[in-house]
């Protein structure tokens, strides 16, 4: 029995280490993220942004985001244009109040990564690709990231004067997150 004993536990040990488990790494959003929007005449920022995310750099097959941002957090640094920017003709909070983005895949690319998913706004789902990087420190880490959006594609039309605006919008990110 005492000769049995070593071969049963390398046994397990062999069996074990084959069925190894992927341990992914999820992300808790800190409060002291920040979303910019920039366009011709207009810029302002997001606050709001919940959600979750899955992100190990050595395992981007196990990637996922799925992120909201309540439109009502809009901040313009102006009242009347924020009350017009949560309106009816610009994001209509109101029957919209959240901007959701859903990732369906990652990829590794020269200056860092790329998440490819589906960004919804206004009602109206679009497939977007972001370009991020991501530093990662011993208590957590920072996604940060800028990509282009076209209000027009998802019927932002705003007021008569609305062309005034311009239709790209830079959007900048930099969100920390802890473990």
């Amino acid at each position: 029995m005492k000769k049995l004993l070593p071969l049963l536990l390398l046994a397990f040990f062999v069996i074990g280490s084959a069925f190894t488990i992927n341990v992914v790494q999820s992300w808790n959003i800190s409060s002291d993220y920040n979303i910019k929007f920039s366009g011709t005449s207009a810029n302002g920022t997001f606050s709001g942004l919940t959600g979750k995310i899955i992100f190990d750099a050595n395992n981007l097959s196990s990637a996922m985001m799925n992120v909201e941002v309540d439109v009502n957090s809009i901040s313009t640094g102006n009242n009347t244009k924020n009350k017009h920017a949560k309106g009816e003709s610009w994001f209509y909070a109101e029957k919209y109040p959240k901007i959701t983005f859903t990732s369906t895949s990652f990829a590794k690319s020269d200056s860092g990564y790329q998440v490819e998913g589906a960004l919804t706004l206004r009602g109206v789902t679009k497939n977007i690709s972001i370009p991020f990087t991501f530093s990662e420190s011993n208590l957590g880490g920072v996604f940060e990231g800028k990509f282009s959006i076209s209000r027009d594609a998802y019927g932002i039309e705003g007021p008569f004067f609305g062309f005034t605006v311009g239709d790209e919008f830079l959007i900048e990110l930099k969100v920390p997150v802890v473990r």
